[in-house]
């Protein structure tokens, strides 16, 4: 595994300078962490950026699983063996098969549709991840999956839902 950053990681419950303003991480009540919006937004507003230490492995099984990293959990994928965490919130947008946001480009977490005040922000997971990782889904959606497995796994009508709020190292 390579790291590409020779600074020390410190990681924010805040927003970084590239997340939006307007949001916060708060705690689920079910299964950690998340982030939620303190006002309304609109569709293709940036909510946070994976502005993070680049990770390289061969395996996202080889990324770097014990506390307080998390990188296996917590990093996206952004291209065959790369994997990007996020200094500021990013990391800790929760997954859902019924997502109000997405990625644009590779980083940024954007919104897909209207997203009210207090409502949680979620991507589908699956919308960067295509790698031996998985991970039991609990995000409850009537579209709910069972699994988060990676885009390969994605039937074609949800990859055409999402058009393109999926990463760009995907389309």
């Amino acid at each position: 595994m390579h790291l590409n950053r020779e600074r020390p990681i410190q990681w924010s419950l805040h927003p970084g300078p590239f997340d939006n303003p307007n949001v916060e991480v708060f705690d689920t009540g079910r299964y950690g962490l998340g982030v939620r919006t303190l006002v309304g937004l609109k569709p293709g507003e940036r909510v946070a950026v994976f502005d993070g230490p680049i990770y390289t492995a061969e395996t996202c099984s080889d990324l770097p699983c014990q506390a307080p990293k998390l990188v296996r959990d917590h990093a996206i994928q952004f291209a065959k063996h790369r994997w990007r965490d996020a200094f500021g919130i990013a990391r800790y947008v929760c997954h859902s098969c019924d997502p109000n946001c997405g990625i644009s480009g590779l980083f940024n977490v954007v919104t897909r549709r209207n997203v009210a005040a207090g409502e949680e922000i979620t991507f589908d997971y699956d919308m960067t991840e295509n790698c031996d990782w998985s991970m039991y889904c609990r995000c409850k959606s009537r579209n709910c999956r069972k699994w988060i497995r990676g885009y390969r796994f994605l039937p074609i009508d949800v990859i055409e839902g999402y058009g393109s709020y999926i990463s760009a190292w995907l389309r």
